[in-house]
């Protein structure tokens, strides 16, 4: 990949829904001067106040990555970080009037076609990068994810998913070269089960939630009454299993969609970091 730090050709917009704000969200991504990383911009509060795409900005992962820069929020910024990423991007202005980057479809597709549309191009500056020197391991005693960072001359992932349900059963996906995200990751979509969905919507959440926007595994009994509430909740006429145990009528990108979803998400985290590809 080039040692050059790279923008976008033009500014680009596109527009969707919060998934859980539930509010409608214009996104226009413009091309940044070099060195200036990943910047948000909320058009909708008063003097346009910024949030650097910067990881101590982060203060809430659950259910997605928020961002709070003097009381200034940007939900669930990961899939727009990650299809820049993935377009070899390093510099963009984010431009939002509302808190939530669109779902879209849940995954970084439609970002990496607006990119596409706006073309990269390189600028005078060099990169700089994050070299990892040494084996690092941190495991979330709450949870029970771990991730381990390993030296290594070029920017690979692999994750693997395992939430001790069969109907998911365990997943692994990697990614050996970023140039193959577009293809290999960029349409894998977030995910969640059925148990969750249900205490999602009970709880206020995913407003903006759509069974078309998010692939939802049938990990418990589908009951009269549950179809009901998801009906209601989606204005949807019917809602049932698919045989492969999946809610509605999605179909699978990949095989492995939920574990290829999950790394689409350690590319955006990661960029919070300055992780250069």
């Amino acid at each position: 990949m080039s040692e050059k730090q790279k923008t976008l050709g033009k500014e680009v917009s596109l527009s969707g829904i919060g998934l859980h704000t539930g509010r409608q969200v214009n996104l226009t991504m413009k091309p940044a001067k070099e060195n200036t990383g990943f910047v948000f911009v909320r058009t909708d509060l008063e003097g346009n106040p910024q949030v650097e795409a910067d990881v101590n900005y982060v203060t809430t992962t659950e259910r997605g990555t928020t961002l709070e820069k003097l009381g200034v929020k940007i939900h669930t910024c990961e899939h727009l970080l990650a299809a820049l990423v993935g377009m070899d991007i390093d510099n963009a202005i984010l431009e939002m009037n509302s808190a939530e980057a669109p779902i879209m479809d849940g995954s970084s597709k439609f970002f990496v076609e607006a990119i596409e549309e706006a073309g990269v191009v390189e600028q005078e500056q060099n990169r700089e990068y994050l070299v990892i020197k040494e084996v690092m391991n941190y495991v979330d005693p709450n949870t029970g994810s771990e991730i381990t960072i390993i030296p290594s001359e070029n920017y690979e992932i692999t994750t693997m998913v395992d939430f001790g349900t069969k109907i998911l059963g365990t997943q692994n996906a990697s990614l050996k070269n970023i140039s193959d995200f577009k293809e290999e990751i960029s349409s894998a979509r977030t995910f969640s089960f059925l148990h969750e969905l249900e205490m999602l919507l009970d709880n206020g959440l995913i407003k903006g939630g759509d069974i078309s926007n998010a692939i939802v595994y049938v990990d418990k009994e589908l009951t009269p009454d549950t179809a009901e509430k998801l009906k209601k909740a989606f204005g949807k006429d019917e809602v049932t299993m698919r045989p492969n145990g999946i809610l509605d009528n999605l179909t699978l990108n990949y095989p492995n969609e939920a574990a290829r979803h999950k790394l689409l998400d350690v590319i955006g985290d990661l960029a919070l970091t300055g992780v250069k590809i």
